[in-house]
């Protein structure tokens, strides 16, 4: 079954109508240090074409929890990848992973969620990342310029020192960019 078919049979728990390419999956993965990471979790894997370009960064003996609610799309991603797949919430974060994690990657929809359920995932985030952690997540173009996208970027500049957003990745179908964020502030 494919992600657009989920997507038709489930919207409201698969956010992409097609599987991210392999030029986003690598601007996802890039500058996370994930070589050096211990412990990354990823939040709304999908199908894993970001889990695989994650997976072929990680060192050995590296764990990597992916967080997905779409039970179809779990039980799949579970059987494709030596992985460790939760069907959870990633506002559930902290229970989930209770330790500190050195990245944490995001396919989720940020821009279809109600303002307090970005709060809450982001805190969950930040919650559980070292010292030093870093976060990506991609975007849509096409929703780039709506207040949730822009309220999802004041969030994101609120809890982290450094956020940076790449250029476009066209060869992605819908084109997007990704948001990196690094060094998470504590309360």
């Amino acid at each position: 079954m494919s992600i657009t078919m989920e997507f038709l049979r489930r919207p409201w728990l698969t956010g992409a109508v097609a599987a991210s390419s392999r030029r986003l999956a690598a601007a996802m993965t890039d500058a996370l240090d994930l070589e050096r990471a211990a412990t990354v979790v990823e939040l709304g894997p999908g199908t894993g074409a970001i889990t695989e370009a994650i997976l072929s960064r990680l060192g050995a003996g590296a764990r990597l929890v992916a967080v997905e609610l779409n039970p179809v799309l779990a039980a799949r991603l579970a059987k494709r990848y030596p992985v460790e797949v939760v069907r959870a919430s990633a506002a559930d974060l902290a229970e989930i992973v209770p330790h500190p994690v050195d990245a944490v990657v995001s396919g989720l929809p940020w821009t279809v969620m109600p303002a307090a359920e970005q709060r809450r995932i982001l805190d969950a985030v930040t919650a559980v990342l070292q010292r030093g952690g870093r976060f990506s997540t991609f975007a849509y173009a096409h929703a780039g310029w709506t207040p949730p996208a822009k309220r999802f970027a004041a969030e994101l500049a609120a809890r982290f020192s450094t956020v940076e957003r790449t250029g476009m990745v066209w060869a992605n179908l819908p084109p997007a960019y990704v948001h990196r964020a690094f060094e998470p502030h504590r309360a």
